[in-house]
């Protein structure tokens, strides 16, 4: 490696020749050198990562899309209750990403993050399978009990929220680091990285699928501790095999506190609010390209013009690099500045499909729980496992958009991605109103069928009809989440990457408490009237309505998502000389 330096220093050729060989990225190898690009990164290194995210989903979804029947028969709540606190736990697990992405990007790295928080999980697991095996911590002394012992809710609920906290650092670390193994600087890299985004999600619903079949049948034909004990050892093995990729990862070295930064450009705009804007854009400071050691620089924007004062330079007496950074800031750092503010509006705007998406592992798997699950010759489909639909919606979805449409998308529009991010999301949200719309005309079928014959309730029903509508929920998510992963994840300062997929994770987690705040609040507005929306059970209750309810605030929230889409600016990054700033950005503007 020293050879090659030496070789490249003041040639541009063998500058280039070096860079074909060694990653110029702000990362390291395991050994804390320049990683080289043959032997690190991309997919030999992503692999390892996209193997343990598997397992993950695979405990995630085991646990997740039952949770409702578990909290029903074994703890015995009705249903509102069960429902709130499995939206409750989803929050939590959803909205805990946003901790561990700050400690990940802030303290601990990526790498270091995933190993602990993924022993967290394991830890959970264990208290899981030992809640329902150990006498002293199981739910009933006997085979059968009409309520639960204390000792096992406290053991149960304190394990779930173990793997919350496991969760909260796993997954933002997860994905980011994965996709911190492809080179943004290098064509074919980056083009891969687009690529990985794709591949983890395939990676994640076989997880999914996995969980809510295999999983979901050992639980309703042997018994819930087997399972557990299942995932257990799954994660276990996942968590050595995520240690034996240690030599193919490339690291990135936390750098203290990425809220700083953007705090800093905050103080000096508003201690510089008075100055006049500046006439020329060369007023503004950045640091000479022949100083700056790591990190990107980005191109100025015309949005949140006030921000830009923070870069103007007051004390020409005094040079600037030796300014304070609370008193004057680069343009990178009030860019990146702007595309966090900016993110507010679409991060608001996307939290209606995440209501939409939370009524499938609630709502949706206790409907399936009531009608006819019978196949062939007498074999129950556990109710839990008509979720693996929307899990295959998802692979296919992916694989059609990866395979067929980006490349053809591609010649179509010159974009490198196909369409741009903000376009692939909404039309994952366009499916959501969908699947509300088919979910109430589904709902209100099996009640027409529950009035008619009273005496078989939905027994007649078969659960088959559930079908289209968790097919549409996955085309849909094969649509928006993945590109909610990609839009926190590129659009966020470098810096920020973990906190990025934990954005995104918060728009699912919000999203569920504030479903379960609107259940509680419709309950309680259409009890008024005497019969309320939700009763004691599905049979007395009218989710068809709840359905529709959503789907009109869908549709009215669309109209907002896309008045903001077409007036978006993406990250403009400087990738040569600052007359590239025009060209960069004509990529990812939003038609």
């Amino acid at each position: 490696m020293e050879e090659i330096s030496k070789q490249g220093a003041g040639q541009p050729r063998d500058q280039t020749d070096q860079e074909k060989l060694l990653v110029y990225d702000s990362s390291v190898d395991h050994k804390g050198k320049v990683p080289l690009r043959a032997s690190t990164g991309v997919w030999k290194a992503s692999r390892f990562i996209i193997a343990i995210e598997f397992s993950e989903r695979l405990s995630y979804f085991g646990i997740a899309t039952s949770l409702i029947l578990y909290l029903s028969k074994v703890i015995h709540q009705d249903l509102e209750t069960a429902a709130k606190n499995v939206n409750y736990w989803s929050g939590v697990t959803t909205l805990m990403p946003l901790l561990g992405g700050f400690i990940a990007d802030a303290y601990l790295g990526r790498f270091s993050t995933v190993l602990v928080s993924t022993i967290i999980y394991l830890m959970g697991l264990i208290l899981l399978t030992l809640s329902w095996f150990m006498p002293g911590l199981k739910a009933c002394e006997t085979d059968m009990c009409i309520k639960p012992r204390k000792v096992h809710e406290v053991a149960f609920f304190l394990a779930i929220y173990m793997i919350s906290v496991g969760t909260g650092g796993h997954k933002p670390s997860l994905e980011s680091f994965g996709a911190d193994q492809f080179d943004d600087d290098h064509t074919e890299e980056r083009r891969q990285k687009m690529t990985y985004f794709n591949w983890w999600n395939f990676a994640l619903c076989a997880g999914v699928l996995l969980g809510v079949t295999v999983i979901v049948y050992v639980q309703d034909h042997v018994n819930w501790g087997a399972s557990y004990i299942i995932l257990t050892v799954v994660m276990a093995v996942s968590l050595v095999i995520f240690v034996i990729g240690r030599p193919f990862y490339r690291y990135r070295h936390s750098t203290g506190s990425p809220l700083t930064p953007l705090l800093q450009v905050l103080v000096a705009a508003i201690r510089k609010r008075n100055l006049p804007y500046p006439s020329s854009l060369a007023q503004l400071f950045e640091v000479p390209k022949a100083e700056k050691t790591k990190g990107r620089f980005l191109c100025h924007t015309n949005k949140l013009k006030f921000l830009d004062k923070a870069a103007v330079l007051e004390d020409k007496d005094n040079p600037a690099e030796k300014q304070s950074p609370w008193k004057l800031a680069t343009v990178t750092k009030v860019e990146e500045l702007k595309l966090v503010l900016n993110m507010i509006p679409i991060w608001l705007a996307t939290l209606p499909f995440g209501i939409c998406i939370a009524q499938g592992t609630t709502f949706f798997i206790k409907q399936g729980a009531i009608l006819n699950r019978k196949i062939g010759n007498g074999f129950e489909l556990p109710p839990a496992s008509i979720y693996a639909v929307a899990a295959i919606g998802m692979i296919v979805s992916v694989t059609i958009y990866e395979k067929i449409l980006v490349p053809t998308l591609r010649k179509a529009t010159g974009n490198e991605r196909g369409i741009t991010i903000l376009q692939r999301i909404g039309i994952g949200m366009l499916f959501s109103i969908l699947v509300m719309v088919v979910a109430a005309l589904v709902e209100k079928k099996r009640l027409g069928v529950v009035e008619n014959d009273p005496r078989k309730s939905s027994l007649s029903m078969s659960v088959f009809w559930l079908v289209p509508q968790f097919l549409i929920l996955g085309i849909g998510d094969g649509f928006a989440l993945v590109g909610l992963q990609e839009y926190f994840y590129e659009q966020v300062p470098d810096s920020m990457r973990s906190l990025g997929i934990a954005f995104y994770l918060s728009v699912i987690g919000a999203a569920n408490f504030v479903s379960s705040w609107l259940i509680t609040i419709v309950g309680r507005l259409t009890k008024k009237d005497g019969h309320g929306w939700f009763g004691k059970d599905l049979n007395t209750s009218r989710l068809d309505k709840f359905y529709w309810l959503l789907a009109g605030i869908s549709a009215v929230n669309m109209l907002f998502f896309v008045f903001l889409a077409r007036r978006y600016s993406y990250k403009n990054v400087q990738r040569v000389a600052v007359a590239d700033c025009n060209i960069e950005g004509d990529d990812d503007a939003m038609v």
